[in-house]
């Protein structure tokens, strides 16, 4: 047979090698290359020519020696589809320190809590307007220019720059939708000395949050109408807190990494939003939850769920890291 894969392109190729050592069937990837316009020879070829590449076949050695921890995956999402949590994301109400750290933080469940942060001072003193009022003449580091970037996620330093913070508020409500501009946690706000009296606004209920000077344990988000974060996850659980507008969150379990084609470590290179199942045919497999969050509503995302965001307002956000737990928060550390 000849060897056609040097009639592919070195990103079908490497696409095609991803694919087959994550273990899935060439029939499928012979699908795609034949809607992409390939002959239907040469697409058998290709397929074959990759798999039996040294380096190929060597992943797809290795991939078959994690056959164990990959069936624990899998018997832990069809635990997961049994419960039925797969459905829709839980919404709870008069939820105490107890039974949210029992039922969820230690079980590893995502939930919204509607009114865990009723009687906190940030959902009013933290408003755009209000923020602008009080800090308007404080300068702060924010990022700009990302919707010129597609790797601004991946690669922020570029994108930072510095405004009074009045300025940047009067932007994002009088600007409308966009994804230039957003005060990220990368930007670590609340350790300004001129912001720190913010942290006066936040409650930390005993048992469930733990107060600290430990820098980046309160970060602060402050974005308008379409900002949007990349599918990704978090080393450790994270408590988010909605104080202004609205944002939608699509989750997917960590059990279900395999299916999430990651890179750059806590990154997926999938669009949860309009994913390309073609070009991402394992995919296909993950459970996606979506949920609004607004104002008041705090969301528990367990260490190593993956997660895509989107504003649909103006919107100001916290989270919080440092849970009331012995030993504290779990940290998921890559190898």
């Amino acid at each position: 047979m000849v060897d056609v894969a040097v009639d592919l392109a070195p990103e079908w190729r490497a696409w095609l090698a991803e694919n087959l050592v994550l273990g899935v069937a060439p029939e499928t990837l012979e699908r795609t290359l034949l809607q992409a316009g390939f002959a239907p020879e040469h697409a058998r070829a290709g397929v074959s020519s990759v798999q039996q590449h040294p380096a190929v076949e060597q992943g797809r050695l290795r991939a078959a020696g994690h056959g164990r921890l990959r069936s624990l995956l899998d018997s832990r999402v069809a635990l997961h589809r049994q419960s039925g949590w797969h459905r829709r994301l839980e919404r709870r109400r008069g939820v105490s320190a107890r039974e949210l750290m029992e039922r969820y933080y230690l079980a590893h469940r995502p939930v919204i809590l509607e009114d865990f942060m009723a009687g906190w001072p940030a959902l009013e003193r933290w408003r755009p307007e209000a923020l602008a009022s009080r800090f308007g003449d404080v300068e702060v580091e924010v990022m700009a220019g990302r919707e010129s970037r597609a790797d601004h996620d991946l690669d922020p330093d570029g994108c930072r720059t510095v405004m009074r913070f009045g300025e940047f508020i009067r932007r994002l409500l009088e600007g409308g939708p966009s994804n230039d501009l957003y005060l990220t946690a990368r930007n670590f706000a609340l350790e300004r000395a001129e912001l720190r009296s913010l942290l006066e606004d936040v409650r930390y209920p005993p048992g469930v949050l733990r107060q600290t000077d430990l820098v980046g344990a309160v970060k602060l988000w402050v974005g308008p109408e379409g900002t949007r974060t990349a599918m990704h996850h978090d080393l450790g659980t994270v408590f988010f807190g909605q104080i202004h507008g609205r944002k939608r969150f699509r989750l997917i379990p960590s059990f279900q990494t395999h299916c999430m084609y990651s890179h750059r470590e806590v990154w997926s290179q999938v669009d949860a939003d309009a994913p390309d199942l073609e070009r991402f045919p394992a995919y296909r497999e993950a459970e996606v939850l979506e949920a609004v969050v607004g104002p008041g509503d705090m969301l528990l995302i367990p260490a190593g769920w993956w997660h895509q965001v989107l504003s649909l307002d103006v919107s100001v956000s916290v989270t919080f890291q440092e849970f009331d737990v012995p030993g504290g928060n779990t940290w998921w550390r890559l190898r």
